[in-house]
């Protein structure tokens, strides 16, 4: 199982695609694990060396008991990347991961080549902030099968509820095997971000696509982060819920490589 250590912490990762392709990173959103991309990984490794990896708390990476924060994600991933000898990548990140994104490119603008940020927000008005202090009270009921039935309705469409119900069951059983307590310091941490007033800073590339049936992230946080990054590109997907890369999968992929064809290495 590929991991090294830094920061403190064992990462696991997965390299996909032709070795010369340009770099692409995938951040994951704070449930996900390498294995949540799989409606991407296909599209985006046909011509990109593509690099999912989980953060600490998530998947087969370490779950320290200590606090997590976005910027200590962030401090993790440049040291992953100094690791594995990378240089700069595109970053690709959904919710938690887009949110990463963000820090990235504040804090390290010389490893983003570009930004793509999926149903993400730059910070949390009062009802995000509520819907996320539920989601942490449920985490800390130690069940991870109730937990996933207190959150899931947040977080899909009712289009994709009716059709797709088959995938609940399975996303329910994903989520009975979560660490919640780590679950809950990833929500912690989701929930001490706020870096709207520093999104002038970003320059690289940037493309933001909200969903449009989204409740958790809604589209007005996508416009926010729009108009405060210059040159920003904005999308929204239509018919998709907060889990846009597995409702819309197709759509969020052509967003992607759309994208990232415009802004080649």
């Amino acid at each position: 199982m590929p991991q090294v250590r830094v920061n403190g912490v064992n990462l696991y990762y997965e390299f996909h695609g032709p070795e010369d392709g340009e770099l692409l990173v995938l951040n994951n959103g704070v449930f996900m694990n390498t294995a949540s991309w799989a409606f991407q990984l296909p599209d985006l490794s046909r011509c990109y060396r593509v690099l999912v990896y989980d953060m600490r708390g998530q998947g087969k990476s370490d779950h320290p008991e200590s606090e997590y924060s976005l910027e200590l994600h962030g401090e993790d991933l440049a040291a992953l990347m100094d690791e594995l000898g990378l240089g700069k990548a595109h970053m690709v990140g959904t919710s938690y991961g887009g949110e990463l994104n963000l820090v990235m490119g504040i804090r390290y603008p010389e490893r983003c080549h570009s930004l793509t940020i999926i149903t993400s927000v730059s910070h949390s008005d009062p009802l995000l902030a509520a819907m996320i202090g539920r989601w942490i009270l449920a985490a800390k009921m130690g069940d991870g099968s109730l937990f996933f039935r207190l959150i899931y309705a947040d977080v899909y469409s009712e289009n994709f509820l009716v059709g797709r119900p088959d995938l609940i069951p399975m996303a329910e059983q994903r989520y009975a095997q979560l660490d919640l307590q780590a679950a809950a310091r990833l929500c912690e941490s989701f929930a001490r971000f706020n870096v709207t007033a520093d999104l002038g800073k970003i320059k690289a590339p940037t493309c933001i696509a909200s969903a449009e049936l989204d409740m958790l992230k809604p589209r007005k946080y996508g416009k926010i982060m729009h108009q405060a990054i210059a040159g920003s590109e904005f999308h929204l997907i239509p018919g998709a819920g907060h889990v846009a890369v597995l409702e819309k999968a197709a759509e969020v992929n052509t967003i992607i490589l759309g994208f990232l064809a415009k802004h080649p290495f």
